[in-house]
């Protein structure tokens, strides 16, 4: 296992060893079984490749340890802080919309701001465990509303299949085939720009151009944490800016975070 995560990162054993203080050879024994490392060392090799808290659990049951990371669940209260803290970013960032996902990309809260998202999609796809990248790439989901689907599509395609390059997992890319049937192939255009490609967006606003950022819990030591994920979208000009701005003071005040009701998102146990 040591070995399939150090060349899934493209390290060779020396690097690795650089990077986890220890010399090449042992690296070596480790990984053919002649050296049995210690618990301390397990997790250094687990830190210095990168690997998810969840893997390096694995590593450890694999040499037959204990688990060093727990995983707790959203509800329990020693998490309330956190999710307080959660809630406090998707209300600062009214009136664009913000949501909060896992490693699969499974919906776990959202702003109040989540329908210009998730308008005129299917209710069926919108019911927890919904799924963002789901809703963003199926027929009955965002898919009609995006101008530039094409280039969207790719964007999110190739987000998962990197995750997968970095860490396999085979929910994701069971989920990886599932969408990649929904977007038709297309050559690059003159000008592609990749992942920096704002998101267009029919509303009846007319159409909205929004660039998002992924903020994580980077220095979080338990797994629950550390596979969250938080999207924000931003105007991407002064014409989104102002429509999206306009449409709240429309709507009048209302809850910082999506209604807990059904077909609606609150913060609920992810579906793994």
């Amino acid at each position: 296992m040591l070995r399939e995560r150090r060349a899934s990162r493209r390290l060779s054993q020396l690097e690795l060893a650089v990077r986890a203080g220890t010399t090449q050879r042992y690296v070596s024994f480790s990984e053919s079984g002649r050296s049995a490392p210690g618990r301390e060392m397990i997790i250094r090799l687990g830190e210095s490749l990168g690997l998810p808290l969840r893997e390096r659990n694995e590593l450890l049951l694999k040499a037959g340890y204990a688990p060093a990371y727990p995983e707790t669940p959203l509800d329990a209260g020693a998490l309330v802080p956190v999710k307080q803290a959660l809630d406090h970013i998707l209300a600062a960032h009214l009136p664009y919309p913000a949501i909060i996902i896992d490693r699969h990309g499974s919906l776990i809260a959202a702003n109040a701001a989540q329908h210009i998202l998730f308008d005129d999609c299917a209710p069926e796809l919108l019911v927890p465990p919904a799924n963002s990248y789901r809703i963003a790439l199926h027929p009955d989901g965002m898919a009609p509303r995006i101008a530039n689907f094409a280039e969207w599509a790719r964007h999110i395609l190739n987000g998962i299949a990197a995750e997968l390059a970095r860490n396999s997992d085979d929910r994701l890319a069971a989920l990886h085939e599932e969408l990649s049937r929904y977007v038709p192939p297309a050559p690059l255009q003159p000008g592609h720009l990749g992942f920096a490609v704002p998101l267009q967006l029919r509303s009846p606003h007319g159409e909205l151009r929004l660039m998002t950022t992924i903020t994580s819990f980077a220095t979080a030591a338990d797994i629950t944490l550390s596979e969250l994920k938080l999207e924000a979208f931003l105007p991407a000009d002064q014409f989104t800016a102002s429509a999206l701005f306009a449409g709240r003071r429309a709507a009048g005040p209302g809850p910082a975070t999506a209604s807990p009701r059904p077909g609606h998102f609150k913060i609920v146990k992810a579906d793994r």
